[in-house]
């Protein structure tokens, strides 16, 4: 059976199945549950100074099924970071730390545009043990009065500057975790890295409006009869991800190849996983699939993993992490490559051709009698 197991900047995870950063790490309970049901890593739901100065709102979430089968393929939420106060999330920390010594657990943290208030953060989280921090400069919606989220991660002068900071008294791994919301992710991602990020985490929620209610004609979710842009996820991204994962994988290997990278978007199944780590990732988040499905989700996502390594005969991560990436070209090296594949399968016809008795031959003469038919 393959060894599922990786270790990502030194953190040690019995598999890449990672907890995503949101509602399925909410309380310690339920990230205590997550570490039960045999999940590689938790990133809980991201946390600030000043909690109370989070209010989320009801409903939260709006979510696009097929018109078929009525399969979720689409969730959209506006809600915000945690509200639970710091000083919680502090004592739940430490107390996850000593029931599970072994199991990996990151602190997503986000703040305003102020030094001092992200190296508090960063200094108070490590000092209560948790092993890693993911920044995150990405949020799509919500707090942008005050400088948070995407407002920073679309500007790679603030990427760079607040990974700065943090990094100036890290002392556990850090990842970026990039919006894709902007032009090129490429841009974000080198200001992380350049500012001495240990890893990049892709891709936070798109913005988007999931739809309008033709009946009462307001758009979703409808909170008192208006609503907010959100941030879109779950399967029907995973092409939007894959895309920026592979740009990411690609610069990392060019310029940062110490550095690593860690896949979120639409990841429901053990070869969804499959597909981010051939293009580069380390390791993959699920958020949205656990609100879907729930914490027991991972052991079927590792059986198929296994089984997709075995068919293949990749013993561990390494084996085929960035296989993938080798078969990206430019749409003009495509038509080169094309024409050159033409032009020899041509050639390979016509040395089969028979334009005299002598050329017949009796190795290749099944070949060579195929040549000279049609249809």
């Amino acid at each position: 059976m393959a060894d599922l197991s990786t270790t990502v900047n030194g953190l040690e995870m019995p598999n890449p199945f990672v907890i995503g950063s949101g509602p399925p790490g909410t309380n310690a309970n339920v990230i205590g549950k997550a570490f039960d049901e045999g999940w590689g890593a938790v990133i809980a739901k991201t946390i600030s100074l000043e909690a109370e100065k989070v209010i989320n709102v009801q409903p939260r979430y709006a979510r696009l099924r097929s018109r078929k089968s009525n399969e979720i393929f689409g969730w959209e939420n506006i809600e915000l970071i945690s509200d639970r106060s710091f000083e919680t999330w502090m004592d739940e920390f430490k107390q996850l730390k000593d029931k599970y010594p072994d199991r990996i657990l990151i602190a997503s943290i986000m703040e305003e545009y102020r030094k001092d208030a992200w190296c508090e953060i960063v200094e108070r989280c490590q000092d209560v043990g948790v092993d890693a921090l993911e920044l995150n400069l990405s949020c799509p919606h919500g707090l942008p009065e005050r400088k948070m989220g995407s407002a920073m991660g679309v500007n790679p002068d603030l990427v760079e500057e607040v990974t700065g900071w943090a990094m100036s008294v890290a002392q556990v791994p850090v990842w970026a975790k990039m919006t894709p919301n902007v032009t090129r992710i490429e841009d974000p991602t080198s200001a992380a890295l350049k500012a001495g990020a240990d890893g990049i985490a892709a891709i936070n929620t798109i913005r988007s409006v999931l739809g309008v209610d033709l009946e009462s004609l307001r758009p979703e979710p409808c909170v008192e009869g208006y609503t907010t842009l959100g941030g879109y996820s779950c399967q029907a991204i995973k092409p939007i991800a894959l895309r920026n994962c592979m740009e990411i994988a690609t610069l990392i290997r060019s310029e940062y190849p110490d550095r690593t990278l860690s896949g979120i978007g639409g990841v429901e199944t053990g070869l969804d996983a499959a597909e981010f780590i051939l293009l580069g990732s380390d390791c993959v988040q699920v958020c949205t699939g656990v609100m879907k499905m729930g914490y027991k989700m991972v052991k079927p996502m590792i059986e198929e993993l296994s089984g997709f390594m075995d068919k293949h005969g990749f013993n561990n991560i390494d084996d085929f992490k960035g296989h993938s990436l080798q078969f990206f070209r430019t749409h003009a090296e495509l038509v080169e490559i094309q024409a050159k594949a033409r032009a020899e399968r041509k050639a390979e016809h016509d040395a089969k051709m028979i334009r005299e008795d002598t050329q017949w031959t009796g190795d290749d003469f099944v070949d060579q009698s195929d040549a000279l038919s049609r249809g």
